[in-house]
């Protein structure tokens, strides 16, 4: 047994009849977990049940890390992220009080007898797509999503809990990996940098095991599951359920790739897809459909500042349209007064065989040749299979002129990000 082994059951022993945490009392253990020991406690002055998590924190940086977590989770207003109401500190560990939940766990549809239709199943992605967009769009990755972290309750609502190994995408990552090893990405794995498509793997894993029920990397120890993760393709969910429309097997297969640039990029993108899905299985008429579009161009850096009015009339004078990887997107010499936004996927700025440039989602390439009617000085080809909305000059030629001023405020800005080598946050 291992001094940790050892001071995890003396922890666990101390909490044996506990009655009180701070100011509130014990009703009865929910769980525990690798984060700590959570109980169902009354706040006696508020007359509310909560979920009181304790970790033990014998040491400052075991208690550094928890309450880390306490200011990451306490920043955040969001309706499918459990919210956090206190913190605290008592004798050698730190608790954490949050809004109890009375429902389930995604561990128990993972299973048949449980089993949870393809509807349920993308409304469920696109509520966890809606919080982790929330998250990443303060700098903050969870970096531990998996079926028991995820919560559904009573009512229906789906609710991520624990940001308890969460990680600020501005600081360093602590040395070692953390988490739950079935569903961590091939670079948390590896213990290199992590971004935003970490959780979007993670995301993946857990929608491959609600839609297969069985895990999309399996394995008798943390070892072989690893291996698997870091070398190995998962069993084919369409040999699984031939039933799932190609789509839906292609948002697994391209929400759990390996390499970064075949994964999605951003949770906006992967919702995006599922509700393209979500629209084929049920009836969605016209306006939810260019609803659906324009919340999604919204959400780009380049329409940040566009009101959704302006956003509207935008899409409904663009098109919207995919190029497949490798394909040119734009051919050095043509004449051509078209620019696009990049809505998903990569690509590359080419001259002379040589890279000069990768935009990603929300770029704008092309611009300058409708600028200044000259022709194109550079190919474009695309990296990853991207979706793209082409805008032509009759977009501007049409567009109102608070839309034309913030077009070209736009590309200003890009220019100048451009020349000074900086690049804008997704």
């Amino acid at each position: 047994m291992t001094g940790e082994d050892l001071l995890d059951l003396q922890f666990l022993s101390s909490l044996e009849g506990i009655e009180t945490i701070g100011r509130y009392q014990v009703i009865r253990k929910l769980g525990q977990g690798s984060a700590g020991v959570v109980f169902l406690c009354k706040d006696p002055f508020i007359k509310r049940r909560v979920a009181i998590k304790l970790s033990y924190t014998a040491t400052d940086r075991a208690r550094e890390r928890f309450l880390v977590e306490a200011q990451y989770a306490g920043q955040f207003n969001h309706p499918n992220i459990v919210s956090i109401h206190d913190v605290g500190v008592q004798n050698n560990f730190c608790y954490m009080t949050m809004e109890y939940i009375e429902g389930d766990t995604l561990e128990k549809f993972c299973h048949k007898r449980h089993r949870l239709s393809l509807h349920r199943i993308v409304e469920i992605a696109l509520n966890v797509c809606s919080a982790l967009d929330y998250s990443h769009k303060r700098g903050i990755i969870h970096r531990d999503i998996k079926p028991a972290n995820i919560m559904i309750d009573k009512d229906g609502i789906v609710k991520i809990t624990d940001f308890g190994i969460a990680q600020m995408t501005e600081s360093t990552a602590v040395s070692g990996f953390f988490g739950t090893p079935s569903y961590m990405s091939p670079e948390q794995l590896k213990e290199e940098s992590i971004g935003y498509q970490s959780d979007i793997f993670s995301l993946g894993c857990v929608m491959y095991e609600l839609l297969s029920y069985q895990r999309a990397f399996p394995g008798e120890n943390n070892f072989s599951i690893i291996f698997k993760i870091t070398t190995a393709e998962p069993e084919p969910i369409s040999k699984i359920r031939p039933d799932l429309p190609v789509l839906m097997v292609d948002i697994i297969n391209k929400a759990i790739a390996k390499d970064l640039a075949e994964r999605y990029q951003t949770c906006t993108e992967l919702a995006f897809d599922l509700k393209v899905v979500l629209r084929g299985l049920t009836e969605v008429t016209e306006s939810e459909e260019i609803k659906d579009v324009v919340d999604f161009v919204h959400n780009l850096k380049f329409f940040r500042t566009f009101s959704e009015d302006q956003v509207k009339e935008v899409v409904s004078l663009s098109q919207i349209i995919k190029i497949d990887k490798g394909k040119a997107i734009i051919s050095e010499k043509e004449i051509d007064d078209t620019f696009y936004i990049v809505m998903s996927g990569q690509a590359k700025v080419k001259k002379d065989g040589r890279d000069l440039a990768s935009l990603g989602t929300g770029d704008c390439l092309g611009e300058m040749a409708l600028i200044a009617g000259q022709r194109r000085v550079a190919d474009v080809i695309a990296d990853t299979d991207c979706i793209l909305l082409k805008i032509g000059s009759a977009v501007l030629d049409n567009a109102t002129d608070s839309v034309k001023y913030l077009f070209f405020k736009g590309f200003a800005l890009m220019l100048v990000q451009r020349l000074s080598g900086i690049r804008p946050k997704q």
